[in-house]
Formats: C-alpha cells, sequence, structure tokens
C-alpha cells in the first residue's frame, strides 16, 4: 500500500475526530483520541518517525481486537453495559478497517493452504495458520481463521 493511502486513512481519522467533537459524539471522540495515541506511540517506538498503510491498519485492527476481546469478556461477567460500550467503540473502529471476510470466504482460502503445505492433522495448525494469515492479511480475525482451520485439519485428519 502506498504512502498516499495511508495519509488519506491519517486525515480521515483527523476529520472524523474533529466532527465528532463538533457534534458531540463522545464514543467516537474517545475513540478516535485512542487510536490516535496508540499510532503515536506506534510511531515512537521505533517503527520510524513514519508508518505505512500497513503499520496504520494493524494499530487500528489491534484496537479493535482489543475493545472485542473487553466485550466478550464483559457478557461473560454479565456487564452487558460495559460490553454495549466497548462494541459502540468498535464499531467507530470498523470504519477503518478493510471488509472482514466471514467463515465461508476463509474456508476455500484455508482449503488451499492445507492442501499446498500438506497439512493432514491438528497439529501442524501453526504453519497452516501463519500461511493463511499472511494471504488474507488484516481481512479476518485471527480467532475466527483458527477456528476454520481447526475444524478443517480435525476433519481431514478422521
Amino acid at each position: 500500500m502506498s504512502t498516499s493511502e495511508m495519509e488519506l486513512l491519517l486525515q480521515q481519522i483527523d476529520m472524523d475526530l474533529k466532527q465528532a467533537m463538533r457534534d458531540k459524539n463522545e464514543v467516537a471522540k474517545l475513540t478516535l483520541r485512542s487510536v490516535k495515541t496508540a499510532l503515536t506511540e506506534a510511531r515512537t517506538s521505533g517503527a520510524g518517525p513514519l508508518l505505512d498503510h500497513a503499520q496504520v491498519l494493524a494499530v487500528v485492527q489491534k484496537e479493535a481486537k482489543r475493545r472485542r476481546d473487553a466485550a466478550e469478556e464483559y457478557q461473560r461477567i454479565g456487564e452487558q453495559q460495559r460490553a454495549d460500550a466497548e462494541l459502540a467503540e468498535m464499531q467507530v473502529l470498523a470504519k477503518y478497517l478493510p471488509q472482514q471476510l466471514d467463515e465461508a470466504a476463509i474456508e476455500p482460502v484455508a482449503q488451499r493452504v492445507i492442501a499446498q503445505v500438506g497439512a493432514t492433522s491438528p497439529k501442524q495448525l501453526g504453519a497452516v495458520m501463519s500461511a493463511v494469515m499472511a494471504e488474507i492479511g488484516g481481512q479476518a480475525d485471527g480467532k475466527l481463521v483458527s477456528q476454520v482451520v481447526r475444524r478443517l485439519l480435525s476433519s481431514g485428519a478422521k
């Protein structure tokens, strides 16, 4: 991805933050400020003065995943209001992420990689996962990919 795409994404985040402040949208404002802070930390942690598009997307994905995991944990302990707040923040971040693949879209990629790697059992999950994740990039959550790959490897091993 090019530097201009990264710049456009950063500009979009800045514009959306300003609009959230004008609209007094606290959820969007706090979420976007949090992302900007995470981006600044990524820049200062040795990634260099400029992040490329993939690095910016990785930071946004990490922030979305953090919120998704927190929402799951809050739901698990019965704190639905807090879970809903985390999910609302995740929805703000979803706007900046690529369209996420579902199981039906992941399965053919996983099957092809399993065939290429020659995997026949769940013991080879690591090799298959790294190849699948490299191919689909940030278009799917690793947890979902892992579920699909585990299912395919388990059914193939029987």
